[in-house]
């Protein structure tokens, strides 16, 4: 399914910084999914309304169409600023905002944010999957680990997400095994082995980081350390550490994993080796279940 005209009677939409994700849904069910390259990143503010367009307009027919968007869309840097909301507060705190638009076809809300004081925090986009987490298993009360470019903890009480921590584990793994000089060591394959014991070395011992990354390089000079086990390490390095920091979020709760299946498989086996067992939900999922539930929400308030 990508892009064909198909029924539907509203859209979701992902729309992150480097991606724009949209989906055609018949209530509950997707009819149809449109992909595009064009995140927050690569358009100017008036150039938004033509990208969701490109996507969806095969859905579209003569009356308007409600269409239901988060993520860094609604970032000061995207289509229209969608404020914060402070927490502790339900994941999808307030209405959202509705943007202007030149197709009458359009009807676009795109949902806020939430927002820590201390520590400063701020999410987009992560929020509408914890929400669909809920809509999907009222009641849990626990944390929500959102790994990604940059991991999420949240924690999840009586329906609400009462505080919440990021840490840029995704973007420093990139940055390291693509423009340091550890990319002269990682490559293809994967040794679960290392990825456990560099895990173990940096949850007991976090400060000791730096070190244990330079570490890759020198083993790979002096000892030949294969590529696959270079790149394990790294991540279980790095991942220890995020581990560690959060420590208060995972000891002794119930946790989900909610992202994309093999990031969140290590992050459930980093849990498990803690003997914290983690439930998994997958993020594409969760964010559609979120933005369903915002759809629904704007349904009751109308009636």
């Amino acid at each position: 399914m990508s892009g064909e005209a198909a029924y539907c009677d509203w859209v979701a939409v992902d729309w992150g910084t480097t991606r724009l994700r949209a989906w055609a849904m018949r209530g509950g069910s997707v009819a149809a999914e449109a992909v595009s390259d064009k995140g927050m990143n690569s358009l100017e503010k008036n150039e938004f309304e033509a990208a969701l367009l490109q996507a969806v307009e095969p859905w579209l027919g003569q009356g308007r169409m409600r269409v239901f968007a988060s993520g860094m869309v609604g970032a000061r840097q995207g289509w229209a600023e969608a404020p914060y909301r402070a927490v502790p507060c339900p994941p999808l705190a307030g209405p959202g905002i509705a943007v202007e638009t030149a197709d009458p076809r359009l009807h676009v809300t795109i949902l806020p944010g939430l927002k820590q004081a201390a520590p400063a925090d701020v999410m987009r986009g992560e929020e509408t999957q914890i929400a669909g987490y809920l809509y999907q298993n009222q009641g849990f009360d626990g944390v929500a680990c959102l790994p990604g470019t940059h991991s999420k903890w949240a924690e999840v009480s009586a329906g609400e997400v009462v505080s919440f921590r990021t840490f840029m584990t995704g973007e420093l793994y990139d940055f390291l095994a693509h423009a340091s000089v550890l990319r002269h060591s990682v490559g293809e394959g994967w040794d679960a082995a290392a990825f456990e014991i560099a895990l173990s070395d940096t949850l007991s011992r976090p400060e000791s980081l730096g070190a244990k990354l330079f570490g890759i390089r020198a083993e790979g000079l002096l000892d030949g350390l294969p590529p696959a086990a270079a790149t394990a390490r790294l991540s279980g390095l790095l991942i220890g550490a995020e581990l560690a920091a959060a420590r208060p979020y995972w000891l002794g709760r119930d946790v989900v994993v909610i992202g994309a299946e093999t990031v969140s498989a290590r992050y459930i086996e980093a849990l498990e080796n803690q003997g914290v067992s983690a439930a998994y939900a997958n993020s594409d999922e969760m964010t559609r279940a979120g933005l369903m539930r915002a759809s629904e929400a704007f349904r009751e308030a109308a009636e």
